[in-house]
């Protein structure tokens, strides 16, 4: 790979008007190194690390020039609380062929949201519910007629029509909708009153393999403290593998396959199995804090209107062991990331102020469900009503130069057009999202923002590499996907090509300038789930 030796690559082109900044890649490389070093443990949210994950990124945003983003803070308090499951959990069904038990870790992960010390489910009905999608927009209801207060739901990952090679249609196709994710089939789960939501895995669908799963849920998992205790939540979620289930439906006399093809069809009626789960989970519960970490350059004409750069410093701490190594370092998800957010602050700095303010913030436990986002959204330090809108950064490339940009999310909001021109003053086109199945939209902290209105952008490097064109390109992302994603590979390599990071970096400049200069307001396009919530917010001013 290229290794780029000086403290910048040479400028890129800006459209007329907009300056060329100077992205440091020795910071790219320092910040990335530093946070993903076995010394910060994975930077698990609450952890041990903690302390020392907030005193590097505000060292190095006090050194960027920022000033503290939160009354004379560097932080901004997320509440949390911990829930630990004890690795003797097991599903036992029983009223089939014969009785099926499966094994924590190696057939299911499971999990509670609901905060008290055991959860007992006994004898719950099970019922598979194809994709577990109530979309009354649409005329979907996998629930229709159904009462599963109590019982135990079986879910398929993703949207119905994923398999459609194409964009476009009742649930878009290829690209993943939030129906397919599967944060939203809990949140159905719960909301029809099951009392534990189980989702089918499959690679190609989920987008992952199960052992990044287990990567994820076979440790203390991490949540929102709420007054509520989330006892408005299932009482058990969790995953099986696609084995498991088979195993399971034949047990139940029914054949798995023939369902799935059964559950994309239109007025698909859920199937009782039969069967009846039962589980305990003892838990172990801690409620702790996490923080966000937030720094800002005040405006000056419009200092009380905001634009955002963001991007998640937490990874997954202590995982599944990989030929004897057990922490998930998370180089490039996402202390790459951080990395650009402090290579940005000084780029702005250096620039010197806006009329808008400009805030750059780091968050929390990301990897737990977007929570410190989530919370930051919900309570936030400047009123998303005047934020004009931001950028989000989750994993930088360190492939080279690409000749495309993708959009995650395009044909969303006006932020398109900026993305368009900012692309080609780089000389690169726009290309479709390469894996729009994966539903990238749903699951980094821009949708956090995009929930309560503010238009964010979520783009970057293409796979059509300089060096190695598309099938270089293609090659990298699987090879990362496969060997690294989630995994304690996910570490520092002095030889990576920063230069296709730096591509990026100036286009988010560029288009983050522009916001912070001018005084428009992007608002998503016209019939955008998102569009109601913005205008709402906006008519207030």
């Amino acid at each position: 790979m290229l290794l780029a030796s000086a403290l910048a690559l040479p400028a890129i082109a800006q459209p007329a008007g907009t300056p060329a900044p100077h992205i440091s890649v020795q910071t790219l490389r320092d910040v990335t190194r530093t946070l993903s070093d076995d010394s910060f443990e994975g930077r698990a949210p609450t952890s041990a690390a903690e302390p020392k994950v907030i005193a590097y990124i505000s060292d190095r945003f006090a050194k960027a020039g920022l000033k503290p983003g939160n009354n004379g803070s560097w932080t901004q308090d997320v509440p949390m609380v911990e829930i630990a499951v004890a690795p003797t959990a097991a599903m036992a069904f029983t009223g089939g062929k014969t009785p099926v038990t499966l094994a924590y870790k190696s057939d299911m992960v499971i999990s509670t949201r609901q905060v008290r010390p055991k959860v007992t489910i006994t004898n719950s009905d099970v019922v598979f519910v194809g994709y577990g999608i109530n979309a009354p927009e649409k005329g979907w209801n996998d629930y229709a007629g159904l009462d599963v207060r109590g019982k135990t739901v079986i879910i398929l990952i993703n949207d119905p029509d994923w398999e459609k090679p194409t964009v476009g249609g009742e649930f878009n196709g290829r690209a993943m909708t939030y129906y397919g994710r599967w944060t939203y089939k809990y949140e159905e789960a719960a909301r029809q009153g099951a009392a534990a939501a189980i989702i089918v895995h499959d690679t190609e669908p989920a987008a992952y393999p199960f052992d990044v799963v287990v990567s994820s849920w076979a440790k203390p998992t991490l949540n929102l403290d709420a007054k509520n205790d989330h006892m408005n939540e299932s009482k058990a979620i969790g995953w099986i593998t696609g084995d498991a289930a088979t195993r399971l439906f034949a047990s139940a006399g029914q054949n798995l396959t023939a369902l799935k093809l059964a559950a994309k069809t239109h007025g698909f009626k859920a199937v009782p199995l039969g069967l009846k789960l039962n589980v305990t989970l003892d838990t172990t519960i801690r409620r702790q804090m996490s923080h966000n970490i937030v720094g800002i350059l005040p405006g000056t004409s419009r200092a009380n209107e905001y634009v955002l750069y963001s991007a998640h410093w937490d990874h997954l701490g202590h995982c599944e062991p990989v030929k004897g190594d057990s922490i998930c370092n998370g180089a490039l998800d996402n202390a790459s990331g951080v990395a650009g957010l402090v290579a940005l602050a000084e780029a702005a700095a250096k620039a010197g102020p806006t009329p808008r303010s400009q805030v750059f913030l780091a968050v929390t436990a990301e990897e737990s469900g977007l929570l410190g986002s989530q919370y930051y959204a919900e309570h936030p330090i400047y009123p998303l009503s005047q934020t004009a809108g931001g950028v989000n950064m989750d994993v930088l490339n360190v492939n080279g130069k690409t000749r495309d940009v993708e959009v995650t999310g395009i044909g969303k909001s006006d932020l398109d057009d900026y993305v368009k021109r900012y692309a080609a003053a780089g000389g690169r086109t726009i290309s479709p999202e390469s894996t729009p199945e994966k539903g990238h939209y749903y699951r980094s902290d821009h949708f956090s923002f995009a929930k309560l209105g503010v238009p964010m952008l979520a783009a970057g490097s293409g796979e059509d590499l300089v060096i190695g064109g598309l099938a270089a390109g293609k090659a990298a992302s699987e090879d990362y996907t496969i060997n690294r994603y989630h995994k304690p590979q996910d570490e520092y390599v002095a030889t990576w090509d920063w230069s296709g990071a730096v591509q990026d970096l100036t286009m988010y400049y560029g288009i983050a300038h522009e916001l912070a200069t001018t005084t428009a307001w992007p608002n998503w396009v016209a019939g955008d789930e998102f569009r109601a919530i913005r205008d709402k917010s906006r008519a207030g001013q």
